[in-house]
């Protein structure tokens, strides 16, 4: 909010006066409210005045970083610069200056920011507490990964043995059932170790992948087996060379 308020050429503002200044002795003054509702002069546009800059000396932990900004920057715009240096978002960022935790909308200078000013930046706790559960959630997530990566070369074994046996059957080779039914226990194993894995994020699509094989392999083998069971063995024969047997035929003696 600005407010133009006169004042006399001695800067004190004027009111209810019984006699009425010239004009050189009147000059109209901007003002404009700071946060927590200080009533200060308006300044001047950084077009007319050149403002300095500062070296603020930033501590974070055992890190110290030096950074270089205007002398009437706010604090939320110093936020912005450590973002690059720290990787810190600026609603992650809490500046303690002189003791006190400082708010983005207050000037450096108005707080008496000097340059060479040590500035204290520490991380939001409840930023802190996300930045650990998500840590915690990508570690069971890379561990699911693995164990799924695992199940999953096991897999590529198994269902090379079922392409086999799909072949031998389009052959029209009978296939033992004990060899069916073993194929299809080994992969109800792997089935239920995919279960037992506690999945999420990118393991769940990985996890869910690998079970969709294991069902497809065990609905091809449970076809194969009924069919299997009523076709016929192939039964490979050697050809014999056959002999006609002589003639039985008997010589009676005639009589006259």
């Amino acid at each position: 909010m600005m407010l133009r308020i006169r004042s006399n050429a001695h800067g004190r503002m004027s009111e209810n006066s019984t006699t009425t200044p010239s004009n050189d002795e009147m000059a109209e003054i901007e003002w404009e409210m700071r946060p927590g509702g200080m009533l200060v002069q308006k300044r001047i546009g950084a077009s007319d005045v050149s403002t300095p800059n500062l070296r603020l000396r930033i501590a974070f932990g055992a890190v110290r970083i030096e950074i270089s900004v205007n002398s009437q920057a706010t604090f939320g715009e110093v936020k912005k610069v450590l973002t690059v240096e720290t990787g810190l978002q600026p609603g992650e960022q809490r500046l303690i200056f002189r003791g006190k935790e400082r708010e983005n909308g207050e000037y450096l200078d108005m707080c008496g920011v000097k340059d060479r000013s040590k500035v204290i930046l520490m991380e939001d706790p409840v930023s802190i507490e996300k930045r650990s559960i998500e840590m915690r959630r990508n570690a069971r997530i890379q561990t699911a990964l693995r164990a799924i990566s695992d199940i999953a070369l096991e897999l590529d074994k198994l269902v090379d043995q079922v392409s086999v046996i799909e072949k031998s059957f389009s052959s029209g080779v009978k296939v033992s059932e004990v060899q069916i039914t073993t194929l299809i226990e080994m992969l109800m194993r792997h089935a239920i170790k995919l279960d037992n894995i506690p999945a999420e994020g990118d393991a769940t699509a990985q996890k869910n992948l690998q079970g969709k094989r294991v069902r497809k392999c065990v609905e091809t083998l449970d076809v194969l087996k009924l069919s299997n069971a009523g076709l016929k063995p192939v039964v490979v024969t050697t050809k014999w060379e056959t002999f006609d047997p002589p003639p039985n035929t008997a010589h009676w003696e005639n009589f006259d």
